[in-house]
């Protein structure tokens, strides 16, 4: 599948907030996910880019984009209710872009949750599920499930993309966290994978290969969540 180049694009949060986003779209694409990134990385970095271009090859576009203190070079993410602004911003301008396609919304970490805030708060609308490149439940080496009580208020398909090792997610938090959010959540785990999907040397794996299942994952998973839509 012959994949186009990504595009900017401008969203518009208010009449003061203006951030930066890129539409990566390809022919026929048959679901367009609103994909922000993560606390220390922007829309730029090589694993963002590298999932919006591995996406494409599946048939799913993207917007990715900026919020707005990673657009300004800061460091430290914005309050909760700027970013949940931001994400019902992208969203909008997602449904704009691409009105005759299925959407869903989430990110990598701080991106996902901040998506999932936003529509525990006020549904997204037209968003048909949320997914998650790596939820960050909580901080490293402080297990708990308190970031999550907003999602049991999410009335969408949820999926869970995560690896085994990822600090911010232990198993026996995560696992009996997605029991309890019931037929709402899909839980993927990715063996020996960190919270940046990486693995280690002696996993006979490379990253490249466990992204490529994450996002094999990720497909499928929106062919059930397009289909229970048209039910």
């Amino acid at each position: 599948m012959s994949i186009t180049k990504s595009e900017p694009v401008t969203i518009i949060v208010d009449d003061a907030v203006r951030v930066s986003g890129l539409l990566q779209s390809p022919p026929g694409a048959r679901a367009c996910y609103v994909l922000a990134h993560g606390a220390g990385a922007g829309m730029d970095h090589p694993f963002m880019a590298a999932v919006a271009t591995e996406l494409g090859e599946r048939g799913i576009a993207t917007v990715r984009y900026q919020f707005p203190y990673m657009e300004k070079g800061g460091k430290r993410p914005d309050p909760p209710k700027l970013a949940q602004a931001t994400v019902r911003a992208a969203v909008a301008e997602a449904l704009r872009l691409m009105p005759d396609v299925p959407v869903v919304a989430g990110g990598k970490s701080f991106g996902g949750r901040m998506t999932s805030q936003a529509h525990a708060a006020v549904p997204l609308p037209g968003v048909r599920g949320l997914a998650f490149l790596g939820f960050p439940l909580h901080p490293a080496g402080r297990p708990s499930q308190d970031r999550a009580k907003h999602l049991f208020d999410v009335d969408v398909p949820m999926l869970f993309l995560q690896g085994t090792r990822d600090a911010l997610a232990m198993l026996d938090q995560l696992e009996p966290l997605c029991k309890s959010l019931g037929r709402r959540a899909t839980l993927k785990l990715f063996q020996d994978a960190d919270h940046s999907f990486h693995v280690p040397a002696r996993s006979g794996r490379k990253n490249t290969q466990v992204r490529s299942d994450v996002l094999d994952a990720f497909a499928a998973w929106i062919e059930t969540v397009i289909a229970a839509s048209r039910q």
